[in-house]
């Protein structure tokens, strides 16, 4: 996404620095202009920098994170001196950190001080993007000027981008899609068939904002681009890491196999971790975050889960109100 981002913004002419944590990365990206191994398809024009030096950052007017988020706090800790305290951050991060339990702007504030924060989340596979296949995704911040500001930053003739003034809602969609689209390539792994992947999809998002609500979410995010948009995109995706490490999972691999057959960070394996602790601390049902928590981390069986999860009490599909 560091990647792809670097390349929309100079597409439209904007002064671009494409800053690597390894040095040897950036000059092998440098000098081929083509991220080999996490978006072949796209050519970075001469006019965007590409730098593994950390103070190259420090003129930055704005600074987009493509980092994930359980290596974020490093990586901010490493580059905090170099950013000014009047420099917005935009995160594009999906993921929740492990033992804090914090989101990727709330990392973003702690390390950072108070500033300007935004995040871009939605329906966005990256290679698709690139090959100026038509996509839509969310820019939210609590600071109206800055989402507008996103939003022209990041809009082109592919790309279209809506605003939305919650950030809590749209980062815990990116985040907790990640762990539902585990559980559709486990599906997809077991052959279990379109409905009960619809049926996943459904309850699933379902669970997802009633967390949402629970941390103080609009529940209108979850039906939008980057609560039900993103969460279809992942968990039909051939080329969604997540759902393609839940598919060898379902085909019998351990998560420790399926990791290592996996190219890149799988986002969901450790946000299913921190979606579970929310979810208990502040009392939310969550029964197939749950189950999938028991597969990843202690051992169940995937069949078995699916089990636990059809012979659950029967209710309504909707809480009545009175």
């Amino acid at each position: 996404m560091g990647t792809l981002c670097a390349w929309i913004l100079a597409q439209a002419g904007r002064e671009t620095v494409l800053w690597c944590r390894q040095s040897q990365h950036a000059a092998e990206l440098a000098q081929a202009r083509i991220n080999v191994r996490h978006l072949p398809t796209v050519r970075l024009p001469e006019s965007v920098e590409v730098t593994g030096q950390d103070a190259a950052i420090s003129q930055g007017e704005l600074i987009f994170l493509a980092v994930p988020s359980q290596h974020l706090r490093w990586v901010l800790t490493r580059l905090a001196r170099h950013i000014p305290a009047s420099v917005p951050v935009i995160s594009l991060a999906k993921g929740i950190e492990n033992d804090t339990l914090l989101r990727p702007t709330e990392i973003c504030a702690n390390l950072l001080g108070p500033r300007l924060l935004g995040v871009i989340s939605g329906p966005s596979i990256a290679d698709e993007v690139a090959r100026g296949l038509p996509a839509t995704v969310v820019a939210a911040s609590s600071d109206d000027g800055l989402s507008r500001r996103m939003q022209e930053l990041m809009s082109c003739p592919f790309l279209r981008v809506y605003r939305n003034a919650d950030v809590v809602g749209v980062e815990l969609a990116g985040a907790s899609k990640n762990i539902i689209a585990i559980a559709a390539g486990i599906l997809d792994g077991l052959a279990m068939g379109v409905n009960a992947k619809a049926s996943l999809v459904t309850r699933g998002l379902a669970e997802i904002t009633r967390l949402g609500m629970a941390l103080g979410a609009q529940a209108e995010t979850f039906s939008g681009l980057a609560g039900l948009g993103d969460l279809v995109t992942t968990c039909f995706s051939l080329s969604s890491r997540n759902r393609s490490f839940g598919q060898r999972i379902g085909a019998g691999l351990s998560p420790e196999q399926a990791q290592a057959e996996i190219s890149g960070v799988v986002e969901g394996l450790p946000t299913t971790r921190s979606v579970v602790a929310l979810a208990r601390r502040y009392k939310v049902e969550m029964p197939i975050s749950e189950t999938l928590y028991t597969v990843l981390f202690e051992g169940c069986n995937p069949r078995e889960g699916i089990s636990t999860l059809m012979s659950r009490q029967p209710k309504a599909e909707h809480h009545q109100r009175h």
